[in-house]
């Protein structure tokens, strides 16, 4: 039996392979897409898309093979996959001349895209609290985190995957543990809902992919415009390690560092990043 035929909608689009990724398609003009973070959906990227639509661009975001409302295939939940997956979205679209966000997970999203469909269809690339070049500490990474920390996100997850975002998103992921914190159960409402929306075997397997995938060569084929967006008390994807050598690798960059912002920036200075990166993206 033949693989089915892809075919889209105006909120999803079925893959070659058969996955159906849900994604959002917001106003007109050069399109940005958005690459959201782990163990969430588009939805996180709400203010921002919400920001460039209203200034001009076509704001696109789409939800990671399973995770949010795309299906949950059992296999590929790896970098290669999720790559490949974005670039048949920006064909689908026919999207050209695109400025590509990833934050986190999603920006080792992009990298990898970079790395294996180069950037013809890409004017602009930003990197948010992102992941590359490589969580996890090696031999030849000594600044990275140890397998112990991932193994410890593996055992909550199987352990009591609601549990364990609610530990995140209430702690490290916002910097709600800070002293003097302003806490908002709003968003660690919205960040948990996210999450278990997310199939449990994708979001396990996913933790893999987020910290022991490494980005440096994907990032040293990056030749376009680059914005690195990074906070200096990410508590989830420590700066030097990863903004910072980011920064270092891509020839002509620019590296934003935001004092005392937390991993998710995007919502705690939403106003600045959204300023930010609309800047990068006007420029």
């Amino acid at each position: 039996m033949s693989k089915p035929e892809p075919k889209r909608t105006s909120s999803t689009f079925t893959t070659k392979a058969g996955v159906e990724l849900y994604y959002k398609d917001w106003g007109s003009g050069q399109p940005v897409v958005f690459c959201h973070g782990w163990p969430l959906n588009s939805d996180s990227w709400e203010s921002q898309m919400f920001h460039f639509a209203n200034n001009g661009f076509r704001a696109i975001a789409h939800d990671r093979r399973g995770h949010g409302r795309s299906s949950q295939p059992w296999d590929g939940n790896d970098m290669d996959h999720y790559a490949d997956d974005l670039a048949e979205l920006i064909e689908a679209l026919d999207l050209k001349n695109v400025i590509l966000f990833g934050f986190s997970t999603g920006g080792g999203e992009v990298a990898r895209y970079v790395g294996r469909h180069g950037t013809e269809r890409v004017a602009k690339l930003g990197l948010i609290s992102a992941v590359p070049p490589l969580m996890l500490k090696t031999a030849d990474n000594e600044g990275g985190l140890p397998m112990e920390v991932f193994d410890g996100l593996r055992a909550g997850s199987v352990a009591n995957r609601a549990q364990l975002y609610i530990d995140v998103a209430s702690g490290p992921f916002f910097g709600f543990n800070r002293p003097g914190a302003k806490v908002s159960q709003g968003l660690i409402n919205s960040w948990c809902n996210q999450g278990m929306q997310a199939g449990h075997k994708n979001t396990y397997d996913s933790i893999k992919a987020f910290s022991e995938t490494d980005f440096r060569a994907d990032l040293k084929k990056f030749d376009k415009p680059t914005l690195v967006i990074h906070g200096d008390d990410d508590q989830i994807v420590p700066i030097d390690a990863a903004g910072k050598a980011s920064a270092a690798l891509v020839p002509g960059s620019t590296l934003l560092v935001y004092p005392g912002a937390p991993h998710g920036l995007t919502d705690t200075h939403k106003d600045k990043a959204n300023a930010d990166m609309l800047a990068f993206a006007q420029s």
